[in-house]
């Protein structure tokens, strides 16, 4: 059946993200972009899985032109080392001590994926968890990466997809949730919604990550669409 049988014409990326435009670029579906603005801070006690959620939820919320025929697309992306959230770092000498910390140690990367349905108010959400391992890199590797600038609009101030730098030793769970887009997990969220995309969703993220990703045989298992 085309995606659009269900009545979905386009989706909005309520993401300013270029790695997230990138990422649902490959799932064939039309969209636009609407960067959403929203208070991401932490509530008190707030679980980290919590936040992601409630913060991708009100990015999608944010979007209040969406048509009938459109869904919103929202994420959020969050590094935890020890209980404690690594945002954006502030500026290099923040990124500096971000990625001495993460240095040869594990950590686990949440992300939030919720669809929204203006028109019908109806909302899916999703939750994507990785375990990471950073490599032991050296001090001047570090120092190199910072002055590129590249960690600045980065969770955790890595790039896993950063071929210069390469932060990660090897992880467990979905990589694509890592670097900001889970697409099996919006995969199923589009599913209550009638949306199956063109893509293959599990091979796509095979191509793009080159990655043997061990979360599409635990969703298809559950029962999960991902048009494989």
């Amino acid at each position: 059946m085309p995606w659009n049988d269900s009545g979905i014409r386009r989706l909005i990326l309520a993401s300013g993200s270029p790695r997230r435009r990138q990422l649902l670029s490959l799932l064939g579906i039309p969209f636009v972009v609407k960067a959403a603005g929203v208070d991401e801070s932490r509530l008190h006690g707030e679980p980290p899985t919590e936040l992601v959620l409630r913060v991708s939820r009100a990015k999608a919320l944010s979007i209040r032109d969406a048509r009938p025929d459109e869904l919103v697309v929202a994420a959020d992306t969050i590094v935890v080392l020890d209980g404690e959230i690594l945002g954006k770092p502030s500026g290099p000498d923040e990124a500096r001590q971000m990625l001495e910390r993460l240095r040869g140690r594990s950590h686990t990367v949440y992300s939030g994926v919720t669809v929204w349905h203006l028109a019908t108010r109806r909302m899916a959400s999703r939750l994507g968890e990785s375990a990471v391992w950073m490599r032991d890199y050296g001090d001047d590797e570090i120092a190199a990466y910072v002055e590129s600038r590249d960690p600045m609009d980065k969770a955790g101030a890595y790039a896993i997809q950063h071929a210069g730098f390469d932060p990660v030793s090897h992880l467990d769970g979905c990589w694509l949730n890592v670097v900001g887009l889970p697409l099996c997990h919006l995969g199923q969220a589009l599913a209550e919604f009638g949306v199956a995309p063109p893509a293959n969703v599990p091979g796509t993220c095979r191509a793009f990550s080159q990655y043997d990703c061990p979360v599409v045989p635990e969703m298809l298992r559950q029962g999960s669409s991902l048009n494989t």
